[in-house]
């Protein structure tokens, strides 16, 4: 028997049941959804069918041909992901604005990424963060080291969580089984991703952001027009409390933390103590400056100033979460204090399938109770939206990872077309694990998404930040110091990552009886893990030869502009990349790769006189990354990503892009500054 929901704000006898909500959406809302995914389909025909996906360097970076526009967009896109809807809103409701340091914090870490890293990356000349890795250690070992930590991190925190938060949002919006919602999801998403190359994600991407953030903005306003305004959600946010359920357990776990209204808080604060936020500054170094699904975005752009442009554009608007999502959060508390705020474990798995807590379904609740037909559609479309951003960034990235990094130290003489087909098997793959994954993710942390991701991912990535901290800011840093500190740091990592899943957290009111270590905050954690792994890189690298000059040309921030050739010797071994370390560096010409003569290879090319007719089988060869190929003078087959001219990128900027591009991002670390000083 479905349970009638009653009119947001008033008092109920029983909670709400959330899952019912479905049955209020109405035909105009499924149209607009579904012309959303009408338009999203035909673009990622429009990218495969005009723009040349068939070599590595259009399909994984666009043709760097990127303008900054669209880079910001896509970092931002990428970023804000249905997890964020979810798990912003949903942090916001449980513990308050401390939630925003996040999302504030990445401003100053996404000026690192365009004025420190970009610049050393465009020079390095690289598709993939491991590859950077390689070159700068001449070191294979580092380089699948990297790419296992970055695709462990993209299933455990990235894909199991981005696919079940919009599930979780489709299963209330519609009514639909929690795993039917996510099939849909990733049938739609991976059509996209698997056609169109990374130029269809940026394009969409862009489109996506400006989606999302129109429609978080119509359900701000009619929000804060509820509850009476910013003062109003202050003024009620701490009356927020469960009446329903045990009241021995709602009575100590059903009220909003003391400090929710604050952002500085004290040292021993269970919820974001401000001395912390260093270490969630250190992880995000690795999430902004040295993860794949962002840089990719940089290293697709035109130019040095485009890369930065894009990343100023990012800075502002990695500062309106806190408005559109958190917030948001907070009032879907104020008004459903049963529902989003429940204490009762009983109740709160009634409510939601979940008893550790129901504050994830906080931005779900508010759309559906607030929005009128139509502009609940939209709000379904966004959430699509920002799953799709989300995942087919992650897809591309992990495809480019993988094939660029793991699957050529395997096989070292792949062609394009087995390259392109192994790229999208790897997204197939991991999309079962993250999909396996899933059950995991929906109690952790207390039910709070936001805090799961970090948790879980700040075990691993301050040891990377620290690798790539060094390795591009002191030239001293050696390969064996590198990689003992990434071991040391994996060590750690793991220990507490065990420990925290077999000592897991008691839900309130139990008392905490779990050891010390595991007590520690996830946030000291962090800042820890990235000293101690920083101190013995620096140790080993002092008792290690140094590397020669040669072998970092153009590799850190001191010698990004040197003459220096790197060794003949690294040149001939790595030679086998010559799609990805020739053809992409920027300082070197790029030579057509001669047509293939062994039998084996003979697929990689279509023969003229044999080409396949029909859209259909076009359709196809597309998706399989083949390109057509034409007749040249002497009778010979080439594709036409081999006839394209190189476009040679430098680090070169124009004195007025340099100051508008500084003054820019001045002006987004300034204005967070202001509010962390206004919410303080």
């Amino acid at each position: 028997m479905e349970t009638t929901t009653p009119a947001l704000g008033e008092n109920s006898t029983r909670p709400t049941n959330v899952l019912a909500a479905g049955t209020r959406l109405t035909a105009p809302d499924i149209a607009v959804v579904a012309l959303y995914l009408v338009m999203t389909m035909g673009i990622a025909l429009w990218a495969m069918f005009k723009h040349n996906q068939s070599s590595a360097k259009n399909y994984f970076l666009a043709g760097r041909t990127m303008p900054w526009i669209l880079v910001g967009g896509s970092l931002f896109s990428s970023n804000i992901g249905s997890e964020h809807f979810i798990g912003l809103a949903g942090s916001g409701a449980a513990a308050g604005i401390g939630t925003a340091g996040f999302e504030w914090n990445s401003v100053f870490t996404i000026g690192l990424l365009g004025w420190l890293f970009v610049p050393v990356y465009i020079a390095a000349g690289i598709y993939t963060l491991p590859e950077y890795l390689d070159k700068r250690f001449k070191s294979t070992r580092i380089r699948v080291y990297a790419s296992v930590v970055a695709l462990s991190l993209y299933i455990l925190t990235k894909i199991s969580v981005d696919v079940y938060a919009g599930a979780l949002f489709l299963q209330q919006a519609l009514d639909w089984n929690l795993f039917l919602s996510v099939g849909v999801l990733i049938v739609i998403t991976g059509f996209f991703t698997l056609t169109g190359g990374l130029r269809a994600v940026m394009v969409m991407d862009t489109m996506q952001t400006v989606l999302m953030l129109s429609g978080a903005l119509v359900l701000t306003i009619r929000s804060f027009q509820v509850v009476g305004g910013i003062g109003g959600l202050f003024e009620k946010y701490p009356q927020a409390i469960a009446t329903l359920g045990n009241q021995t357990i709602v009575e100590k776990c059903g009220k909003p933390p003391p400090d929710a209204l604050h952002m500085y808080r004290d040292p021993d604060s269970p919820n974001y103590p401000f001395p912390g936020w260093l270490g969630i500054f250190t992880a995000a170094i690795w999430y902004w400056c040295t993860d794949q699904v962002t840089v990719q975005r940089c290293l697709a752009a035109e130019n040095l100033s485009h890369a930065k442009g894009g990343c100023v554009v990012a800075m502002f608007l990695k500062i309106m979460p806190m408005f559109l999502m958190i917030m948001p959060g907070m009032i879907s508390r104020v008004l459903n204090p049963d529902t989003v705020g429940c204490a009762d474990p009983s109740l709160c798995q009634a409510v939601c399938e979940s008893p550790a807590g129901c504050t994830n379904i906080a931005y779900p609740q508010l759309v559906l109770g607030l929005l009128p037909a139509g502009l609940r559609g939209l709000m379904l479309a966004v959430m699509v939206a920002a799953v799709m951003s989300s995942l087919t960034s992650i897809f591309n990235s992990s495809s480019t990872i993988f094939t660029m990094d793991v699957w050529r130290n395997i096989r070292k003489d792949a062609s394009q077309k087995e390259l392109m087909i192994v790229g999208r098997v790897c997204v197939l793959v991991m999309v079962a694990i993250g999909v396996a994954w899933i059950p995991f993710v929906k109690g952790a942390q207390g039910a709070q998404l936001f805090i799961y991701i970090q948790s879980i991912g700040g075990c691993f990535t301050p040891a990377m930040a620290a690798i790539f901290v060094l390795a591009v800011l002191w030239t001293r840093t050696t390969e064996k110091g590198a990689f003992w500190g990434a071991m040391f740091g994996t060590v750690m990592g793991t220990v507490r990552l065990v420990l925290s899943f077999v000592y897991q957290k008691p839900r309130c009111p139990a008392e905490d009886t779990r050891p010390d270590v595991i007590k520690l905050h996830f946030m000291y954690f962090n800042f820890l893990l990235f000293v101690c792994v920083g101190v013995v890189i620096i140790i080993i690298s002092l008792c290690t030869e140094p590397m020669p000059d040669e072998n970092i040309a153009r590799l850190t921030w001191w010698t990004r502009p040197s003459v220096h050739i790197t060794s003949l010797e690294y040149l001939t071994q790595t030679s086998r990349d010559a799609e990805a370390s020739i053809e992409m560096s920027n300082f070197a010409a790029a030579e057509p790769e001669p047509p293939p003569e062994t039998s084996e290879n003979v697929d990689v090319l279509i023969p003229t006189e044999n080409r396949l007719h029909g859209w259909f089988k076009k359709l196809w060869r597309l998706m399989l990354g083949q390109e057509e190929t034409m007749e040249t003078g002497n009778g010979q087959d080439e594709t036409m990503a081999t006839r394209q001219p190189v476009k040679k990128r430098t680090l070169e900027q124009t004195r007025r892009d340099r100051i508008v591009l500084n003054i820019g991002a001045v002006a987004a670390c300034s204005t967070v500054v202001i509010l962390w000083i206004v919410f303080r």
